[in-house]
């Protein structure tokens, strides 16, 4: 988390005081693209785990609903404006959540349908 902070801080000083206003919207708008993109291909970094094992289990289908719905927005978004920093970067959200969500159809069915056991009194 500090490392997080100490990143932005130091992203915000360089965009504030190095680059011109010229070239400040176009690496900024690089620069967030390219953490939009790393924070929607994330999810599919256990993807060998579920394919391995056949199940899901490590992954969130209401999260999955929410990054489809979300990246698809802004997607459309992005094209109403023809804005590529808007558009590009949330692309490979609606891709990874159509993985995602074909992962839990395939594997759906090898999941126990009541993973929990009851508790003996």
């Amino acid at each position: 988390l500090l490392a997080a902070l100490a990143l932005l801080f130091v992203s915000y000083i360089y965009f504030t005081t190095v680059v011109t206003d010229e070239a400040r919207l176009t690496q900024l708008g690089l620069f967030c693209s390219i953490f939009t993109i790393s924070m929607y291909i994330s999810p599919l970094v256990d993807l060998a785990k579920i394919i391995s094992t056949k199940s899901t289990k490590c992954l969130s289908f209401p999260l999955t609903v929410a990054t489809f719905l979300t990246s698809a927005s802004w997607s459309l978004y992005g094209m109403q404006l023809n804005d590529f920093y808007i558009m590009i970067p949330n692309l490979p959200g609606v891709v990874t959540s159509l993985i995602r969500f074909w992962l839990f159809w395939q594997y759906s069915h090898s999941q126990e349908k009541y993973p929990y056991r009851p508790v003996q009194a």
